[in-house]
């Protein structure tokens, strides 16, 4: 009979793709928390994630902020000794919050994250007016306002659209990115 895999084998696989080398090698230097440009807004440090991720602590690494927080400038995996794929573990964690459902509730990452990928699945590009509305309210009227005026101006100088441009042969683009994507009908 298959046993479950542990909450650390979940993301090992979810990893496996990127072949950055396995978490359990992670030696918890600390590099990559010294070097992450937003770890003074994270809850938990990349490197006590991984330390979280390794004794299984599923509900507290779901329940962080840290991969949220996440910059993408990769600061952490090309510094790292042991060439472990710290951004790539973010994007992972990140997908893992979005498939189960286990993001805190009113944040503004995931639903930043579905709407940009069904946009992306709409068009076969990004529209930036369609991903706008996800996250500009919870900034309040003065932060909408300017930017409304800024996304007027680029489109009045032509910038910025007016329709989202579409990819040729975008229901072949749609047809592969529903296999790797589990977007349920987007």
């Amino acid at each position: 009979m298959a046993t479950k895999p542990s909450f650390s084998e979940e993301v090992s696989n979810l990893m496996h793709a990127s072949h950055g080398n396995p978490l359990k090698t992670c030696v918890q230097c600390g590099t990559c928390s010294g070097t992450c440009p937003v770890a003074e807004f994270m809850d938990h440090t990349p490197r006590c994630l991984i330390g979280m991720i390794n004794a299984n602590l599923k509900e507290e690494v779901l329940e962080s902020n840290t991969f949220w927080y996440c910059a993408s400038c990769f600061h952490c995996t090309v510094r790292c000794p042991k060439e472990i794929d710290i951004a790539g573990l973010m994007y992972s964690l990140k997908r893992y919050s979005i498939w189960k459902h286990t993001y805190p509730e009113g944040a503004i990452g995931p639903v930043f994250s579905e709407t940009f990928v069904k946009s992306i699945l709409r068009s076969g590009r990004s529209y930036e007016p369609v991903l706008a509305p996800t996250y500009i309210f919870s900034y309040g009227v003065r932060e909408f306002l300017n930017e409304a005026h800024t996304a007027t101006n680029l489109m009045l100088k032509g910038r910025l659209p007016v329709l989202p441009p579409r990819i040729k042969r975008l229901e072949n683009f749609k047809k592969m990115a529903n296999k790797i994507i589990p977007m349920g009908g987007a």
